[in-house]
C-alpha cells in the first residue's frame, strides 16, 4: 500500500476517535466546557497537558530548528523544559486553589477590577492568535504533502475538525480528545526515531544513538555532522553563533513565557484537587520528556540524512522526497552553475525570505522562481525547516506505514493545542468579557451559546492567520512567548506573591510589558527585517529574547506605579493568603 493511502487510513481513523470521543464528552454546562466539571483524572490530565502543550511546534518545527541552527536551536529545549518546572512549581497549584474558570478571572478577582482582567483578555487573545497561527500553519503543511492538496485547503480540514470537537466539547472534549492525542503523538515521534537510531548507530534509544558511533564505524554522530558542516562550509554543528547574552535572553524569555501561557495554565483548573494539580504536573512532565529528549536526536540523524542523500546529486536522480516537497514549494532548487547538479552548502540559494513560483518549469524539470539567485555563495537549495521531521522517514527510506504515522502525529500535536487555545479564547470572551463584564445577568445556557459562537469566530480568524503565516512555525510561536513572558506571567506571579500589588500597577504593568514587547518585535520582523541584526538590537538582544526584558519592564512599572495608589482592601489579603495554603 503507498505512503498516501496509508495516510488517508491513519488520518481517518484518528480523526474518527477524536470525534467520536467529542460527541461521547458533550459539554452540557458551562463547567463542562470551560473546566471539564474539575472531574479529570491526574494521569489523564497530565496526558492532555503534554499535548496540549507539544505543539506543531513542538513535534514538526523544534528538530527542524535544532536541524539547522545546530547548539543554537538547544535554546528551544531549554526554554520550553524549564519554563513547565517553572509553571508547576510557581503557578499551577495557586490558581487551582482560586478555583475559577480562566486566568482573566484570577487577574479580575485578585485586582479587583474589570479593567485589569479587560487587559487580561486583550494580552490573552493577542498571545491565543499569535501562537495558534503556527498551529494551524502546522496542519495545512502536513495535509498539502500527503494529503496532496493546497495548504490552504489543508489549513480548512484542519479548521473543520478542530471547530467540531472544540465547540461540541469544550473542555470536556478537548481534554479526552487531547488525551488520545498525545497516544498518537508520541508513537509517531519515537517510532521513526527508534528506527533512524538504529539505522545509523545500531542503539534502539536514539537518546543513546545521538551520543553514539555511525555504525560500522568508529567515528561519532556528532563529530561527523560537525566534518559535513566543515566540508560545506556551515560553523560546527555543536559550536555556538549566537552571543552568550542572547542565547541567555532567549532561553528566560521561552522559559517564562512557557510559565504565562493561559492554555497550559488552564489545564490545571480541570482536576479535582490541589494535589491533584501537582501530580498532574508530574506527569506531564515525564510524558513532554519522552518527546524532548528525543528531539536532538531526530534533528541529528535528519541533518546527516538530508546532506548525504541530496550533497552532489543529479537532479534527474534527486529523491522524490526532495521533488514531493519541491512540488508544494517547500524546497526549491536553482542550478547556479548549471551543472544539473544538486549543491547544498552555507549561504542563503534566493534573494528575499521566501520563494516566489511562477508554475514555470526548468531544463531538469524543477519549479522555477521569480526570486533572483543569491550569487554571493555556491548554495543551489532552499528548503523550509518545518518540513524537517515530517520528511526524515521518506529520507532514511522508512516504509510507507512509518511515514503515514508521522503525519498522523504531526495533526494530532498541531489539532490539540490548537483546541486549547480556541477554548481560552472563547472561554476568555464569554466569561470573562460577556459574563463578568458586558452582560451579567445572561444565564447558563445563554453564556455556553456566547462560548461556543466565540469559539467558532476564534476558529476562522485562526485559519486566515494559518493561511497567512507571518514565519516559520517555531519563530511565531517564539512571537507569543515572548508576549507571554511580558504580560502574564508577572501579573500572576506577583498576584500569588506581592500583596501590596493593586490594581493600578497590574494594569501599567501588563500595558507597559505587551506594548514594549510587541513594539520591539514587530519592529524587526516585520517592519524593518534588514535592520534585524545584532549590532542594531539593543544591548545584543534578538527580538525571540526581548521578551525577559519586557518581563522586567512589567515587573519595575507594576511595582513603581503602584507606590503612589491605594493597598488593596483586606479581602484580596485575605484571598492571597488563602490560595497560598495548601
Amino acid at each position: 500500500m503507498d505512503a498516501q493511502l496509508l495516510t488517508f487510513v491513519f488520518v481517518g481513523i484518528s480523526f474518527s476517535l477524536y470525534i467520536g470521543i467529542a460527541i461521547w464528552s458533550r459539554a452540557k454546562s458551562t463547567s463542562d466546557f470551560y473546566i471539564a466539571d474539575k472531574g479529570v483524572n491526574p494521569i489523564a490530565n497530565g496526558m492532555a497537558t503534554a499535548a496540549d502543550w507539544m505543539s506543531a511546534a513542538s513535534f514538526i518545527s523544534m528538530a527542524g530548528l535544532i536541524s539547522f541552527l545546530g547548539k543554537d536551536g538547544s535554546v528551544y529545549l531549554m526554554g520550553w523544559t524549564g519554563g513547565y518546572v517553572l509553571l508547576a512549581l510557581l503557578l499551577a497549584p495557586y490558581l487551582r486553589k482560586f478555583g475559577q474558570y480562566t486566568v482573566p478571572d484570577f487577574i479580575g478577582t485578585r485586582y479587583y477590577s474589570d479593567a485589569a482582567r479587560l487587559v487580561a483578555v486583550l494580552c490573552l487573545i493577542f498571545i491565543s492568535f499569535t501562537y495558534i497561527a503556527g498551529q494551524m500553519r502546522g496542519v495545512g503543511i502536513v495535509f498539502s504533502r500527503f494529503l496532496e492538496v493546497d495548504i490552504e485547503l489543508g489549513v480548512i480540514i484542519g479548521m473543520g475538525i478542530v471547530f467540531f470537537y472544540a465547540v461540541l466539547g469544550g473542555m470536556k472534549g478537548i481534554t479526552y480528545t487531547q488525551v488520545a492525542q498525545y497516544c498518537v503523538l508520541i508513537f509517531a515521534y519515537m517510532v521513526p526515531a527508534i528506527f533512524i537510531s538504529i539505522l545509523i548507530t545500531n542503539n534502539p534509544i536514539p537518546q543513546l544513538g545521538f551520543g553514539d558511533q555511525i555504525n560500522g564505524s568508529s567515528v561519532y554522530l556528532l563529530d561527523k555532522l560537525d566534518q559535513l558542516h566543515f566540508e560545506l562550509g556551515f560553523d560546527p554543528y555543536t559550536s555556538n553563533s549566537k552571543s552568550t547574552i542572547d542565547v541567555f535572553f532567549i532561553t528566560a524569555a521561552l522559559m517564562f513565557g512557557t510559565a504565562g501561557l493561559p492554555h497550559v495554565i488552564v489545564r490545571f483548573f480541570t482536576v479535582p484537587k490541589v494535589s491533584d494539580a501537582r501530580k498532574s504536573a508530574g506527569y506531564a512532565l515525564v510524558f513532554i520528556a519522552l518527546l524532548y529528549t528525543t528531539a536532538p536526536a531526530v534533528s541529528a540523524f535528519a541533518r546527516v540524512n538530508f546532506i548525504e542523500s541530496v550533497q552532489e546529486v543529479n537532479y534527474d536522480e534527486a529523491p522524490n522526497w526532495f521533488k514531493n516537497w519541491e512540488q508544494i514549494g517547500l524546497i526549491v532548487w536553482t542550478d547556479k552553475n548549471d551543472d544539473g547538479k544538486i549543491n547544498y552548502s552555507s549561504g542563503t540559494a534566493l534573494k528575499g525570505a521566501k520563494p516566489n513560483y511562477n508554475d514555470k518549469i526548468g531544463s531538469y524539470g524543477q519549479r522555477l522562481v521569480t526570486n533572483e539567485n543569491d550569487l554571493s555563495n555556491p548554495n543551489e537549495v532552499y528548503i523550509d525547516r518545518d518540513i524537517m521531521v515530517l520528511a526524515n522517514p521518506e529520507i532514511a527510506k522508512l516504509p510507507n506505514w512509518v511515514i503515514a504515522l508521522v503525519a498522523a502525529g504531526a495533526l494530532a500535536a498541531a489539532l490539540s493545542t490548537a483546541a486549547g487555545l480556541l477554548l481560552v479564547i472563547s472561554a476568555s470572551i464569554s466569561h470573562d468579557l460577556m459574563k463578568k463584564t458586558l452582560m451579567p445577568k445572561i444565564n447558563d445556557r445563554q453564556e455556553l451559546l456566547f462560548a461556543r459562537t466565540a469559539a467558532a469566530v476564534a476558529i476562522i480568524v485562526a485559519g486566515v492567520f494559518g493561511i497567512y503565516p507571518p514565519g516559520f512555525v517555531a519563530q511565531v510561536v517564539a512571537f507569543a512567548f515572548g508576549l507571554a513572558a511580558s504580560t502574564i506571567f508577572p501579573v500572576l506571579f506577583l498576584g500569588i506573591f506581592y500583596k501590596r500589588l493593586n490594581k493600578e500597577g497590574a494594569i501599567a504593568g501588563m500595558l507597559s510589558g505587551l506594548i514594549v514587547t510587541s513594539s520591539y518585535i514587530i519592529f524587526f520582523k516585520f517592519i524593518n527585517p534588514e535592520l534585524n541584526t545584532a549590532e542594531n538590537w539593543i544591548f545584543g538582544i534578538s527580538p525571540e529574547g526581548f521578551g525577559f526584558l519586557g518581563m522586567f519592564i512589567n515587573f519595575g512599572t507594576a511595582i513603581f506605579v503602584s507606590a503612589f495608589f491605594k493597598a488593596p482592601p483586606q479581602r484580596v489579603y485575605d484571598l492571597v493568603e488563602d490560595i497560598r495554603k495548601p
